[in-house]
């Protein structure tokens, strides 16, 4: 059973620095092409995708989706989302970060519910939890904008992944510490 925690563990720490780095990377070309349509919208396209593909990485390392189902709905939601972002992009922006908005709520909970679980078997997740449920707030606040008279860009979304890679970040830090402390123990 340790064995298998500690591999857990191992798996996560990996898994949280790829998705920070995949974020800090997001943010940044987000800013270096907010102010091209082009670029912009396919980096809005791909954030939710990635979500999904990570997400359908880390259940199935941990189980599958059966035994992960806050994992499985959220391949979903988020799969579904990187279309509804396409369908959206063809109208305006403000339908692009109301998408985002729903999404981000949508997929916060998820995480959470998934962070939840998850702390009782491996620990270190309360970045997650704390994430998720930042997340859900963040949704809320895009779907505000959505229908405000400013006309939203990427770089509303931007600090909406600057926070996801600061907890994946934080997360991967504390599992790789707790390992340390056990090891040395």
């Amino acid at each position: 059973m340790q064995s298998r925690l500690s591999a857990q563990s191992s798996w996560l720490q990996s898994y949280y620095f790829g998705r920070a780095i995949f974020s800090i990377a997001w943010v940044a070309a987000a800013v270096l092409f907010s102010g091209q349509a082009g670029p912009a919208a396919l980096l809005l396209v791909i954030y939710p995708a990635w979500d999904a593909i990570a997400n359908l990485a880390d259940a199935r390392v941990n189980g599958g989706l059966i035994a992960n189902p806050s994992q499985a709905l959220n391949v979903a939601v988020s799969a579904i989302t990187a279309i509804a972002v396409i369908v959206a992009a063809g109208h305006n922006t403000y339908a692009v970060l109301a998408v985002f908005g729903v999404w981000a709520i949508l997929a916060g909970v998820l995480q959470l519910s998934t962070g939840i679980r998850r702390w009782r078997h491996v620990g270190a997740q309360w970045a997650m939890v704390l994430s998720g449920a930042q997340s859900a707030l963040a949704g809320g606040y895009m779907i505000s904008r959505s229908v405000g008279t400013a006309a939203p860009t990427i770089l509303d979304v931007a600090p909406y992944a600057g926070f996801g890679a600061f907890y994946f970040l934080l997360s991967a830090i504390w599992l790789v510490a707790r390992a340390h402390r056990s090891a040395r123990a």
